[in-house]
């Protein structure tokens, strides 16, 4: 991607790559535009609370680990057995009847992208959008979500996993309830069997909380790298793209967390932690 068009999505974000905290002058934010550079360990993270000013390595300390999950199976070939184990977990999904969600549904929106994902992204649950479309993160929000994932080189369907908390929309978007997400995160948990990925971006409250078993606030939750499952999967939190639509002020601090997590993907590659 060459500056112009990184500049492009991140104007689409709000945000002057100029006049970054995080980029005081041009010329580093000229380094941000870069096309990807070969890996190599970050310098100090820029990050908040309990581990600011610390290198990604130290960052890498859990935070917190939420109960034991089953343990994946082994390998990640696409093979004959992952395609039909994908096959399988998606009917199971879309023929879900597991809580009341199914009989206000148009349709289950199981997850889109590449299988074999670096980055699993996490929202909470389909809105209207997704409800008719069959898909995460479409609409207004979903246009922001692709703009923040190519302001850091990403995109859509290519080393990117999009799924959500829940399968079903929650009538009137209103906040999962317990029952609901019991009966949902086994699914999300298989899918991220599948996927192995190396980093889970977890946008929202909703569902940084359900995904770390934990009832802090969002701020208390950015800044930090977090594990999730057996697998210990990292864990970094931002907010939802239809907060950030409502609240523009803080796309500054999603991009702030967007860097942050790129260097921690990128500290991982270094130290050979691809699962």
């Amino acid at each position: 991607m060459d500056a112009v068009r990184r500049a492009q999505y991140l104007e689409a974000l709000g945000i002057d790559v100029w006049r970054s905290r995080a980029a005081p002058d041009r010329a580093e934010g000229a380094a941000l535009m870069e096309e990807p550079r070969p890996i190599e360990a970050p310098g100090p993270v820029e990050a908040r609370g309990p581990i600011e000013a610390l290198g990604v390595a130290e960052a890498l300390t859990p935070v917190m680990v939420p109960g034991p999950v089953e343990a994946p199976q082994a390998g990640r070939a696409d093979d004959a057995a992952t395609v039909e184990a994908w096959r399988v977990l998606r009917a199971e999904v879309e023929a879900c009847t597991k809580c009341p969600l199914h009989r206000t549904r148009t349709q289950a929106v199981f997850g889109v992208g590449d299988p074999r994902a670096e980055w699993l992204v996490i929202g909470e649950a389909p809105g209207a959008d997704e409800d008719r479309k069959g898909e995460p993160f479409v609409g207004r929000a979903g246009q922001l979500l692709d703009a923040m994932l190519k302001a850091i080189g990403l995109a859509r369907g290519k080393n990117v996993y999009i799924a959500n908390v829940l399968k079903s929309r929650p009538p009137g978007n209103r906040d999962p309830k317990p029952q609901e997400v019991a009966s949902c995160l086994p699914y999300l948990i298989r899918q991220i069997e599948l996927i192995r990925p190396a980093l889970i971006l977890a946008v929202g409250r909703i569902a940084a909380q359900n995904l770390l078993a934990t009832d802090l606030p969002l701020s208390r939750l950015r800044g930090r790298v977090h594990t999730f499952g057996a697998l210990n999967t990292p864990v970094v939190v931002t907010y939802h793209p239809a907060y950030l639509l409502r609240t523009p002020a803080d796309k500054r601090k999603a991009w702030e967390d967007l860097k942050f997590a790129r260097s921690v993907l990128r500290e991982l590659a270094a130290r050979g932690t691809r699962l």
